[in-house]
């Protein structure tokens, strides 16, 4: 009888089990089969490169020479036409770059240089320092009187323009009948007009080739504009 019992007990907890399995079995099939897959990350776009813009060229200005004084070949492929104040600090101080030039390219055949007079009105010499440098133009003697003003900036009263004609071998009665006159003023004048056309409002101001460099530039400023008007 004992054993009987222990038998069905046995049974019964076989049947359990089973019941116990088929029910988890049950659960397992409800349940999704795999989660879901994520998303795909969104693909790397490549970094687009911004469009090469074509360069514009350098603006130019239609500046004429005039019939002022040059220095270098009439021929050369490059001309800067220069308007300059004698009176002008900054004028002053491009002359240093300027005698380079004129070793490197004016002196070689390649630039010739064209100055032409823009007296600033808020100084009071440097309408008579340009006519006086017309007046020494006259006799031949441009560069050379140019030359003096620039170095004695600080003195260009008539009475020091009249002993830098002298000193330069001008031909004094001439020269001071010249500037005592004011026939070289129209002269300025249609620099300082053709200076207005061309947008020009102080000085130094350098075309070359027609393209403006402004202000007491070094030289290396003057190689990479000159050389590029080469090209």
């Amino acid at each position: 009888m004992e054993k009987q019992q222990t038998i069905i007990i046995l049974l019964s907890l076989m049947v359990i089990l089973q019941l116990i399995t088929a029910y988890g079995i049950f659960k397992l099939e409800k349940m999704p089969s795999a989660l879901p897959a994520s998303a795909p990350a969104p693909a790397v776009q490549p970094e687009k490169q911004p469009a090469q813009q074509p360069q514009t060229p350098p603006a130019k200005a239609d500046v004429s020479a005039e019939n002022d004084a040059v220095k270098g070949e009439a021929n050369a492929p490059v001309t800067i036409i220069e308007f300059s104040d004698y009176q002008c600090p900054f004028c002053g101080r491009v002359e240093a770059s300027l005698k380079t030039v004129e070793e490197k390219y004016i002196k070689t055949g390649k630039v010739k240089l064209v100055y032409r007079d823009f007296p600033l009105g808020m100084h009071d010499k440097a309408q008579k320092a340009a006519e006086a440098s017309e007046c020494a133009h006259d006799q031949g003697k441009f560069w050379e009187y140019h030359d003096k003003m620039f170095a004695n900036q600080n003195a260009l009263d008539i009475f020091s323009l009249k002993q830098y004609a002298k000193d330069v071998g001008l031909d004094t009665d001439k020269f001071d009948k010249c500037l005592d006159s004011g026939e070289k003023a129209s002269e300025i004048a249609k620099d300082v007009a053709d200076a207005n056309a061309a947008g020009v409002t102080g000085t130094p101001i350098f075309f070359i080739n027609g393209v403006a460099l402004r202000g007491a530039q070094p030289y290396n400023a003057f190689e990479t504009a000159i050389e590029a008007a080469l090209k």
